[in-house]
């Protein structure tokens, strides 16, 4: 398959990445890692602004309606710059639920409201018999929710369907700490919340949800990959050592060509899923998985390695290494670890591949 996307799609990152260079750098993170804000409040109102979060809401619903060629583009630089913003939750998750299985109703009700930032979404997954619904009232705990503190609207995936629970009188949150405190995680109670079903059978739907997000958390991912191995490049170019840059040292320039293989190889793999999602393609499942399995893979190891790269100075506070190494160990556990996709992806290999 030849693939590649449009120029217009390229300005489009580009106009993303200017803007990111810009309002979130390194110092934004570290506001929300340290505690100092819930999110980068700044960041996602520049989103919304430049119709960022609606890029896949259709204009009917009040997004820009530009699809999710597009969409990948922005998950893209949003991982390469670490942003500590809702957008996986709202967008990847939340909005893409209701604009896939949502009614009439729900999609004029939510979706423009997403689409200018006023919404921030949260996705919950309780264990079994954690969170029950009672006559449209939802009750129970569940220990961790990313953007759980944060969030105005949930979507519960139970076995008995999705519901929409907005926050309101009946929910409450306690924030958390992860290994990535830059993005916001919160234990969430229900007691009673009114919670109105988006569509039934839980777990079909919730399994169809997530095989369109792991095509752009894994666009995230790669987009943390390619900034990891694109410091430690960087670094090692410029740190000298025996009178000549470490860069040409054999071992690291090993290190580094790993790092570059498995970022390559994932993003092969992201640019056929993107081509899937956008075509709503019959193997998306397959895509999906491979893209998910090879960007974990790939911005883990990145951000592993550049640690080693700047060796004693990678394990400092200073240095920035350790964002990236949070984010890829975070990012790793959404919608199930690295095992979990595995087993999709063996799943979904048709039965001739296997013989």
């Amino acid at each position: 398959m030849n693939f590649d996307f449009s120029e217009d799609q390229k300005l489009l990152a580009d106009q993303v990445k200017r803007f990111l260079d810009d309002n979130c750098t390194s110092a934004t993170v570290r506001q929300v890692l340290d505690g100092d804000a819930a999110y980068a409040q700044e960041v996602w109102q520049g989103l919304a602004q430049m119709g960022l979060i609606g890029t896949a809401i259709p204009e009917e619903f009040g997004g820009t309606g530009a699809g999710y060629l597009e969409l990948v583009q922005v998950a893209h630089q949003l991982g390469a710059h670490l942003a500590p913003v809702p957008f996986a939750s709202t967008v990847y998750l939340v909005a893409e639920a209701i604009l896939g299985l949502g009614s009439q109703a729900q999609k004029e009700a939510w979706l423009g409201k997403i689409a200018q930032g006023e919404v921030k979404g949260a996705l919950v997954v309780p264990d079994t018999n954690q969170v029950q619904v009672t006559d449209g009232q939802i009750t129970g705990e569940v220990a961790i929710v990313t953007d759980g503190s944060i969030a105005d609207l949930f979507l519960v995936a139970l076995e008995s369907g999705l519901y929409l629970v907005p926050r309101a009188d009946g929910v409450s949150t306690e924030k958390v700490s992860t290994i990535d405190l830059s993005r916001d995680a919160a234990a969430v109670t229900f007691t009673g919340a009114a919670a109105e079903l988006l569509i039934a059978d839980g777990r079909a739907n919730l399994d169809w949800l997530y095989n369109r997000a792991a095509v752009l958390f894994a666009f995230e991912q790669l987009g943390g990959a390619q900034a990891a191995l694109d410091m430690a490049v960087n670094y090692s170019q410029e740190r000298f050592a025996f009178g000549r840059p470490i860069a040409t040292f054999q071992a690291l320039k090993h290190m580094m060509a790993d790092m570059y293989v498995a970022m390559k190889l994932a993003e092969n793999n992201c640019y056929y899923a993107a081509w899937a999602l956008a075509n709503d393609a019959p193997d998306l499942s397959l895509a999906a998985a491979t893209a998910r399995v090879g960007a974990t893979q790939a911005f883990q190891l990145c951000a592993k390695d550049n640690i080693q790269v700047h060796g004693g100075m990678g394990f400092t506070w200073e240095f920035d290494c350790h964002l990236y190494y949070r984010r890829s160990n975070d990012l790793a556990l959404e919608m199930g670890g690295l095992s979990q996709w595995e087993n999709k992806l063996v799943d979904a290999l048709p039965l001739a591949a296997l013989a």
